[in-house]
């Protein structure tokens, strides 16, 4: 509860927290426009195996998370995580609420004409995901008149809008497969190591990987154009875990293969 002071002690007060540099940061929560002891970082938390919870502990974990958590070891600064929708993460990015994007986004040249990219720490395969009785689909090319369920600023989401599919927006790659398995869309484009993840976790036999997108995309992390120094910085730290062997390690852990890059 938020109490009133007197006035002379409300001043003095001011003038104290004025006098130390006006440093609100170390009392926790964070600030708008972040410290140098903390990295904050944006991610979904519902991308399995990328950015979820566990069901176990309800702790935020995945691949993406363990990677940026090595980052902020390697950089000396402690990870600051904000959960948010995948269609709003670049808007917190550009108002300054994170410092950094950590949810598999792939390069491609649209993107780096407004954000700064840091190399490369996952390399994967987009696959078109189709319900298991549909056959109608064996290329990217068939998707051509049928309706996508998409986050709409992904880059799968450009990849069926070019390929002529009809753009259905969903927050995330769950209630895809579930407008998917429903019928109310029929297809939906993403990255093989998250279906292959969910397939493998749930044992969902209802849909299955239609065709590939032949074009491997490399995901990474994400910065604004005006932290360039945090870009250098976040590069040589990947380049460290990637030279001791940790993203192969978290790599292995999460997919049973190195799909680092390395």
């Amino acid at each position: 509860m938020r109490t009133r002071l007197p006035l002379t002690v409300a001043l003095a007060t001011a003038l104290l927290l004025t006098s130390c540099g006006g440093d609100s940061d170390s009392a926790g929560g964070g600030s708008a426009s972040g410290s140098d002891d903390v990295l904050r970082v944006a991610t979904e938390g519902t991308y399995a195996p990328f950015s979820f919870h566990d069901p176990s502990s309800n702790e935020l974990t995945g691949y993406d998370v363990e990677v940026a958590e090595a980052v902020g070891t390697e950089l000396g600064r402690e990870v600051e995580f904000s959960e948010t929708q995948f269609d709003s993460i670049f808007a917190g990015l550009e108002a300054d609420r994170y410092d950094v994007i950590a949810n598999q986004v792939t390069i491609n040249p649209e993107r780096e004409a407004k954000y700064l990219f840091s190399a490369p720490y996952t390399v994967s395969t987009g696959v078109v995901v189709t319900r298991a009785d549909d056959n109608s689909i064996t290329s990217l090319a068939d998707v051509k008149g049928k309706r996508s369920a998409q986050s709409t600023t992904s880059s799968f989401a450009e990849v069926a809008t070019q390929a002529g599919a009809q753009v259905e927006a969903v927050e995330g790659f769950t209630q895809a497969i579930t407008l998917l398995k429903q019928k109310r869309v029929d297809v939906t484009i993403n990255d093989s190591l998250a279906f292959l993840e969910y397939q493998k976790t749930t044992g969902d036999q209802d849909v299955k990987i239609a065709a590939e997108i032949d074009q491997p995309s490399e995901q990474a992390l994400v910065f604004r154009k005006d932290s360039a120094d945090l870009q250098t910085q976040v590069d040589e730290a990947i380049e460290t875990l990637r030279a001791d062997g940790t993203l192969a390690r978290i790599s292995e852990k999460y997919f049973g293969e190195d799909v680092s890059g390395t």
